[in-house]
């Protein structure tokens, strides 16, 4: 059976409208982050 992390915050991307769970490198910026990885951050930018 896999590990689960069961009650990690998400949110919704800004581009593509998926959900996305919290990860450890976001411990000190969570509230800032908006995209779900790169590639959203660069369309979100580009429009």
């Amino acid at each position: 059976m896999a590990h689960q992390k069961p009650h990690l915050p998400s949110k919704l991307c800004s581009v593509c409208q998926r959900p996305f769970i919290w990860r450890k490198k976001w411990k000190d910026c969570w509230g800032d982050v908006k995209y779900c990885s790169e590639r959203c951050r660069r369309q979100g930018r580009q429009n």
